[in-house]
Protein backbone atom coordinates (compact mmCIF):
# COMPACT_ATOMS: atom_id res chain seq x y z
CA UNK A 1 0.00 0.00 0.00
CA UNK A 2 1.44 3.50 -0.06
CA UNK A 3 -0.42 6.98 0.98
CA UNK A 4 0.60 10.33 1.29
CA UNK A 5 -0.63 13.19 3.72
CA UNK A 6 0.40 16.78 4.77
CA UNK A 7 1.09 16.48 8.07
CA UNK A 8 3.18 19.00 10.83
CA UNK A 9 3.86 21.57 7.77
CA UNK A 10 5.65 18.51 5.14
CA UNK A 11 5.10 15.67 2.92
CA UNK A 12 4.58 12.37 4.59
CA UNK A 13 4.40 9.30 2.27
CA UNK A 14 4.32 5.58 3.88
CA UNK A 15 5.13 2.34 1.25
CA UNK A 16 4.43 -1.00 3.17
CA UNK A 17 5.18 -4.02 0.39
CA UNK A 18 3.96 -6.62 2.69
CA UNK A 19 0.71 -8.74 1.95
CA UNK A 20 -2.19 -8.06 3.98
CA UNK A 21 -4.64 -4.87 5.17
CA UNK A 22 -2.43 -2.83 6.58
CA UNK A 23 -4.97 0.53 6.69
CA UNK A 24 -5.35 0.30 10.31
CA UNK A 25 -2.20 0.71 11.07
CA UNK A 26 -1.12 3.91 8.76
CA UNK A 27 -4.45 5.04 9.81
CA UNK A 28 -3.24 4.60 13.46
CA UNK A 29 0.63 5.96 11.98
CA UNK A 30 -1.04 8.86 10.56
CA UNK A 31 -3.04 10.31 13.46
CA UNK A 32 0.14 9.96 16.00
CA UNK A 33 1.82 12.72 13.79
CA UNK A 34 -1.45 14.57 13.70
CA UNK A 35 -1.74 14.59 17.27
CA UNK A 36 1.80 15.34 17.34
CA UNK A 37 1.28 18.24 15.93
CA UNK A 38 -1.33 19.69 18.01
CA UNK A 39 0.14 18.91 20.89
CA UNK A 40 4.17 19.65 19.98
CA UNK A 41 3.83 22.39 17.76
CA UNK A 42 5.55 26.05 18.41
CA UNK A 43 3.45 27.77 16.22
CA UNK A 44 -0.01 26.68 17.89
CA UNK A 45 -1.02 28.82 20.85
CA UNK A 46 -2.61 26.51 22.30
CA UNK A 47 0.06 23.34 22.32
CA UNK A 48 1.38 22.16 24.90
CA UNK A 49 5.04 22.91 23.42
CA UNK A 50 3.32 26.96 23.31
CA UNK A 51 2.02 27.03 26.96
CA UNK A 52 5.40 25.32 28.43
CA UNK A 53 7.61 28.36 26.63
CA UNK A 54 5.16 30.79 27.77
CA UNK A 55 5.70 29.68 31.16
CA UNK A 56 1.74 28.46 31.81
CA UNK A 57 2.70 25.40 32.63
CA UNK A 58 5.48 23.46 35.23
CA UNK A 59 7.72 21.28 34.87
CA UNK A 60 5.75 18.47 36.89
CA UNK A 61 2.70 19.43 35.10
CA UNK A 62 4.06 17.87 31.98
CA UNK A 63 2.78 15.13 29.72
CA UNK A 64 5.10 12.32 29.77
CA UNK A 65 5.93 12.74 25.97
CA UNK A 66 7.14 16.21 26.36
CA UNK A 67 9.29 15.02 29.50
CA UNK A 68 11.06 13.06 27.09
CA UNK A 69 11.73 15.05 24.41
CA UNK A 70 12.91 17.93 27.01
CA UNK A 71 15.50 15.28 28.44
CA UNK A 72 16.86 14.00 24.56
CA UNK A 73 16.98 17.98 23.27
CA UNK A 74 19.22 18.33 26.96
CA UNK A 75 21.15 15.25 25.91
CA UNK A 76 22.15 17.02 23.15
CA UNK A 77 22.79 20.18 24.37
CA UNK A 78 25.35 19.02 27.07
CA UNK A 79 27.03 16.23 24.04
CA UNK A 80 27.54 19.81 21.92
CA UNK A 81 28.35 22.45 24.54
CA UNK A 82 25.42 24.10 23.52
CA UNK A 83 25.49 24.40 19.85
CA UNK A 84 22.13 22.62 19.94
CA UNK A 85 19.77 23.93 21.89
CA UNK A 86 15.94 23.78 21.93
CA UNK A 87 15.87 27.10 23.70
CA UNK A 88 17.42 29.91 21.45
CA UNK A 89 17.83 33.53 21.64
CA UNK A 90 14.77 35.38 19.27
CA UNK A 91 13.70 31.74 19.01
CA UNK A 92 12.31 31.09 22.68
CA UNK A 93 11.55 26.90 23.38
CA UNK A 94 11.26 25.09 20.22
CA UNK A 95 11.78 21.65 20.06
CA UNK A 96 11.06 20.74 16.68
CA UNK A 97 14.58 19.98 15.94
CA UNK A 98 13.85 16.71 18.70
CA UNK A 99 9.80 16.06 17.64
CA UNK A 100 10.26 15.00 14.24
CA UNK A 101 12.20 12.42 14.04
CA UNK A 102 10.72 10.96 17.68
CA UNK A 103 7.72 11.08 16.44
CA UNK A 104 8.01 9.51 13.10
CA UNK A 105 10.25 6.98 14.65
CA UNK A 106 7.11 6.11 16.92
CA UNK A 107 4.78 5.95 14.20
CA UNK A 108 7.17 3.13 12.46
CA UNK A 109 7.06 1.43 15.69
CA UNK A 110 3.42 1.22 15.71
CA UNK A 111 3.40 -0.30 11.94
CA UNK A 112 6.00 -2.63 12.85
CA UNK A 113 3.57 -3.29 16.24
CA UNK A 114 0.68 -4.13 13.61
CA UNK A 115 3.19 -6.68 11.51
CA UNK A 116 4.42 -4.31 8.77
CA UNK A 117 7.92 -5.86 8.15
CA UNK A 118 9.15 -4.00 4.82
CA UNK A 119 7.99 -0.38 4.65
CA UNK A 120 9.25 3.15 4.06
CA UNK A 121 8.07 5.99 6.32
CA UNK A 122 9.64 9.05 4.44
CA UNK A 123 8.61 12.43 6.60
CA UNK A 124 9.95 15.40 4.27
CA UNK A 125 12.95 13.79 3.06
CA UNK A 126 13.91 12.29 6.43
CA UNK A 127 13.59 8.35 6.40
CA UNK A 128 12.95 5.35 8.26
CA UNK A 129 12.33 2.04 6.62
CA UNK A 130 12.17 -1.77 7.71
CA UNK A 131 12.98 -4.56 5.80
CA UNK A 132 15.08 -4.04 2.58
CA UNK A 133 17.99 -3.40 1.64
CA UNK A 134 16.27 -0.10 0.21
CA UNK A 135 17.93 2.64 -1.84
CA UNK A 136 17.70 5.98 -0.14
CA UNK A 137 19.16 8.74 -2.11
CA UNK A 138 21.21 12.17 -0.46
CA UNK A 139 19.98 15.29 -2.49
CA UNK A 140 22.39 17.07 -3.63
CA UNK A 141 22.77 20.61 -1.61
CA UNK A 142 22.68 22.86 -4.59
CA UNK A 143 21.21 20.90 -7.41
CA UNK A 144 17.27 19.78 -6.63
CA UNK A 145 17.20 17.30 -9.19
CA UNK A 146 20.73 15.18 -8.36
CA UNK A 147 21.62 12.70 -5.69
CA UNK A 148 25.21 12.88 -4.00
CA UNK A 149 25.06 9.31 -2.85
CA UNK A 150 22.67 6.57 -2.97
CA UNK A 151 22.60 4.36 0.54
CA UNK A 152 21.73 0.87 0.79
CA UNK A 153 19.50 0.74 4.02
CA UNK A 154 17.91 -2.23 6.27
CA UNK A 155 16.51 -1.30 9.20
CA UNK A 156 17.63 1.76 10.20
CA UNK A 157 17.20 5.51 9.07
CA UNK A 158 18.56 8.53 7.17
CA UNK A 159 18.15 12.31 8.04
CA UNK A 160 19.47 15.52 6.74
CA UNK A 161 20.19 18.78 7.62
CA UNK A 162 20.92 21.21 5.14
CA UNK A 163 20.55 24.99 4.37
CA UNK A 164 19.10 24.68 0.80
CA UNK A 165 14.72 24.48 1.94
CA UNK A 166 15.08 26.92 4.44
CA UNK A 167 17.92 29.00 4.47
CA UNK A 168 20.21 29.35 7.33
CA UNK A 169 17.62 28.53 9.57
CA UNK A 170 19.60 26.30 12.07
CA UNK A 171 21.93 28.46 14.50
CA UNK A 172 24.67 27.67 16.54
CA UNK A 173 23.18 27.85 19.96
CA UNK A 174 26.80 28.81 21.90
CA UNK A 175 26.96 32.17 19.43
CA UNK A 176 22.98 32.42 18.46
CA UNK A 177 24.80 33.21 14.90
CA UNK A 178 23.49 31.16 11.57
CA UNK A 179 25.46 28.02 11.00
CA UNK A 180 27.15 28.65 7.84
CA UNK A 181 30.17 25.98 7.40
CA UNK A 182 28.07 23.23 6.02
CA UNK A 183 26.02 23.07 3.29
CA UNK A 184 24.16 20.07 4.24
CA UNK A 185 24.72 17.20 6.74
CA UNK A 186 23.28 13.90 6.71
CA UNK A 187 23.03 10.71 9.03
CA UNK A 188 22.17 7.28 9.45
CA UNK A 189 21.32 6.01 12.42
CA UNK A 190 19.29 3.09 14.17
CA UNK A 191 16.29 5.45 14.50
CA UNK A 192 15.03 8.40 13.12
CA UNK A 193 15.07 9.58 16.55
CA UNK A 194 19.17 9.67 16.22
CA UNK A 195 19.28 10.46 12.95
CA UNK A 196 17.41 13.76 13.08
CA UNK A 197 18.81 15.21 15.95
CA UNK A 198 22.55 14.09 15.64
CA UNK A 199 22.46 15.69 11.77
CA UNK A 200 21.15 18.79 13.24
CA UNK A 201 23.09 19.14 16.19
CA UNK A 202 25.76 18.31 13.92
CA UNK A 203 25.29 21.24 11.42
CA UNK A 204 24.81 23.26 15.05
CA UNK A 205 28.46 22.01 15.31
CA UNK A 206 30.29 23.62 11.97
CA UNK A 207 33.00 22.33 10.52
CA UNK A 208 34.10 19.81 13.46
CA UNK A 209 30.24 18.40 13.57
CA UNK A 210 30.88 15.86 10.43
CA UNK A 211 33.29 13.87 12.78
CA UNK A 212 31.56 14.47 16.10
CA UNK A 213 28.20 13.00 14.68
CA UNK A 214 30.47 9.95 12.99
CA UNK A 215 31.78 9.16 16.55
CA UNK A 216 28.26 8.76 18.06
CA UNK A 217 27.41 4.73 18.13
CA UNK A 218 25.73 3.69 15.11
CA UNK A 219 26.12 6.65 13.12
CA UNK A 220 27.38 7.42 9.75
CA UNK A 221 27.55 10.37 7.63
CA UNK A 222 28.11 12.30 4.72
CA UNK A 223 28.82 16.15 4.74
CA UNK A 224 29.24 18.87 2.28
CA UNK A 225 31.18 21.69 3.44
CA UNK A 226 31.00 25.19 2.41
CA UNK A 227 33.80 24.70 0.15
CA UNK A 228 31.79 21.85 -1.30
CA UNK A 229 33.96 19.63 -0.29
CA UNK A 230 32.92 16.05 0.61
CA UNK A 231 33.20 14.35 4.28
CA UNK A 232 32.02 10.75 4.50
CA UNK A 233 32.94 8.33 7.42
CA UNK A 234 33.94 5.04 5.78
CA UNK A 235 31.21 2.56 7.13
CA UNK A 236 28.53 4.58 4.99
CA UNK A 237 27.16 1.95 3.24
CA UNK A 238 26.85 3.95 -0.30
CA UNK A 239 25.36 1.86 -3.72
Amino acid sequence: MRRVEHVMGLPVSLRIDDEGDFGAAADEAFAWLRQVDARFSPFRPGSEVSRYGRGELADGELSPDLTEVLGLGERYRAATGGAFDVRLPGRGFDPCAVVKGWSVQRAAGLLAAAGARRFCLNAGGDVVVSGGPWRVGIRHPEQADRVCAVLAVTDAAVATSGRYERGDHILDGRTGRPATELLSLTVLAPTLTEADVTATAAFALGAHGPAWAAARPGCEVFAVDAARGVLRSPGLPVV
